[in-house]
């Protein structure tokens, strides 16, 4: 009787298992519908910006120009919603005078696809080519990520870099070292790190951006916890800064004076390197 109740938990271990691995891009994405115009969000001085993707497939993204010689913020989102949800939380940005890029990826707001670490690599660098391509080169860019954008925004910068054309700064709000360590965070009962698609493995490529950093993360962050940003910034290399916040969780950092913060970073790290 032992025997079979061992045999009946061993198989349904191996059944959630498997469950988790056949569905981990369905528990990893949560992409939002097909979204408006910039000015249905309150951020009318933005433009759509329509491209094709690696696949020649549409991959739709909001630009906004900067004023004179201000640097242009690559917005890389998180898992879930859409680049409209990120409408207010730019403002700030806006409102600065820096260029806005709000990057959007496949299998999100409208776009055709389905959402992959690969694929959302490929939709980054088409945004990024872009930008060189209207005379907006990387030492310009503020390479934002936001949770899971932070893998995304640390690849580009990692790419840049190792391209000897480093990005102007980096900035990542509740960033993680590697997927395979957050879902470890999740479900501590399963061999995550072995069984993870797509990693995202940050804390391979921190330490090449070769650029300013900053990272903010908050201490009550249940989603991704702050411990993993302080690892991902002590395995970076200077000149690197860090906002650890005490009140804030996963999505109000903006709360707290998030934008101040990173402005001054801005301010600070990039605006003395960019041409005049």
């Amino acid at each position: 009787m032992v025997t079979g109740v061992l045999t009946a938990v061993i198989a349904g271990y191996i059944g959630l298992v498997g469950i988790i691995y056949v569905g981990q891009r369905s528990l990893m994405y949560h992409p939002g519908g097909p979204i408006g115009p910039p000015s249905t969000y309150g951020v009318g001085e933005m433009a759509e910006l329509p491209l094709k993707n690696d696949a020649g497939h549409p991959l739709m993204s909001w630009y906004a120009a900067p004023q004179m010689n201000e640097p242009v913020l690559v917005f890389f989102h998180g898992n879930a919603g859409t680049i409209g949800d990120r409408a207010e939380k730019i403002r700030p940005y806006l409102n600065a005078g820096f260029g806005v890029v709000l990057a959007g990826y496949r299998g999100f707001g409208g776009n055709p696809g389905s959402p992959s670490e690969a694929g959302l690599y490929k939709d980054a660098a088409t945004i990024l080519t872009h930008l060189k391509a209207i005379g907006i080169p990387p030492e310009r860019w503020v390479i934002y990520g936001e949770s899971l954008g932070t893998g995304v925004a640390t690849e580009m910068a990692h790419r840049y870099a190792l391209a000897d054309a480093p990005v102007g700064a980096v900035v990542l709000e509740a960033p993680f070292t590697s997927m395979g360590d957050v879902a470890a965070v999740h479900y501590p009962y399963i061999p995550t790190r072995r069984l993870v698609c797509d990693k995202y493995d940050s804390i391979t490529k921190i330490d090449a951006i070769n650029t300013p950093l900053m990272i903010i993360h908050g201490a009550a962050d249940r989603t991704v916890p702050q411990k993993l940003g302080r690892r991902l910034f002590d395995a970076a290399k200077k000149p690197k800064f860090s906002l650890w916040l005490e009140k804030p969780g996963h999505n109000n950092l903006y709360d707290f004076g998030a934008a101040t913060h990173i402005i001054r970073f801005v301010r600070s790290s990039v605006d003395q390197r960019l041409p005049i």
